[in-house]
């Protein structure tokens, strides 16, 4: 990220500034307010936060049209898209991690208000690290490519774990350790966010380079995460060929950050290539149920 007089990663500091207010703002509402049920949110407070935030998206990529430009706003919209898609991901290891420390539906509700806040810490620092590597080193893209392409395969040879006992909280109080099992579950959420980054920023770097587009579209997806937990949880079980549709997006991206010398995509098509893949195979993962052996 370089600073060029009060401009801060492409964009003037007023918007890094006004962007960080509403996001806090956006914390405490949702800590506060949507927060104070201890048995968790309701399935329509979830749905209706989301759709909200879902909507606000909407709004800052009008705000970035018309103050950086078309090319500019889609590749926001790109970003959160792709950022958002392979967060679905994400909440299958979610649901694997709450039910194997046992946590309460309100214990979740605020083991992912922390895992937030310190997603939103980690994030940046890959965003800018992601971002000067890709400045000062060309290779980078090429890397980042490869990376992404190794993050599809693993992708489509995994396995999604359906049930989990509390075997992890039952071994950390046998040998004596008293550590909450929220505490290890918000640790958990933060070493996995970890290893999802390393996925997921390569894959919008893909889309763009400017830090404020890459950062503001990574933030507004992980600002939904919560509530969309809540509202897909008990979808969660039923996509499972979702995985292949986010395995195919990350081999296009990475293919696109690879052959971006010789072949160039629009953003535009990205989009539509994004937005297309994750509706069919939520579609047949609804349409076509998970067989399970006898």
């Amino acid at each position: 990220m370089h600073i060029d007089g009060r401009m801060i990663g492409g964009a003037p500091l007023t918007y890094w500034i006004g962007f960080h207010a509403v996001v806090l703002l956006l914390l405490v509402i949702d800590l506060v307010v949507l927060g104070r049920r201890r048995e968790g949110p309701r399935f329509r407070s979830a749905l209706g936060w989301t759709v909200f935030l879902v909507v606000l998206a909407l709004g800052f990529a009008a705000f970035v049209l018309h103050t950086q430009g078309q090319e500019r706003a889609l590749e926001f919209i790109s970003g959160y898209v792709l950022e958002g898609s392979l967060s679905i991901d994400n909440l299958f290891v979610f649901l694997v991690l709450f039910g194997s420390f046992g946590l309460t539906v309100g214990q979740q509700h605020r083991a992912l208000i922390y895992g937030v806040l310190g997603a939103i810490v980690l994030r940046a620092l890959f965003i800018v690290a992601g971002v000067a590597l890709l400045d000062r080193f060309a290779a980078m893209q090429y890397i980042f490519g490869a990376l992404l392409l190794y993050a599809a395969w693993r992708l489509v040879r995994q396995k999604k774990g359906r049930t989990a006992s509390p075997t992890i909280s039952h071994w950390v109080q046998s040998r004596g350790w008293r550590v909450s099992p929220m505490l290890l579950a918000v640790v958990a959420i933060e070493i996995t966010d970890v290893v999802f980054a390393i996925d997921s920023v390569p894959a919008v770097l893909g889309v763009t380079h400017d830090t404020f587009i890459v950062y503001t579209s990574n933030i507004f997806a992980i600002l939904g995460l919560r509530s969309l937990y809540f509202v897909l949880q008990s979808l969660l079980h039923r996509l499972h060929l979702l995985h292949y549709g986010l395995a195919a997006i990350l081999a296009f991206v990475g293919g696109k950050m690879i052959a971006t010398r010789w072949v160039e995509i629009p953003t535009l098509w990205s989009l539509v290539v994004i937005l297309g893949t994750v509706a069919i195979f939520a579609a047949a993962s609804l349409l076509l149920p998970e067989r399970h052996s006898a």
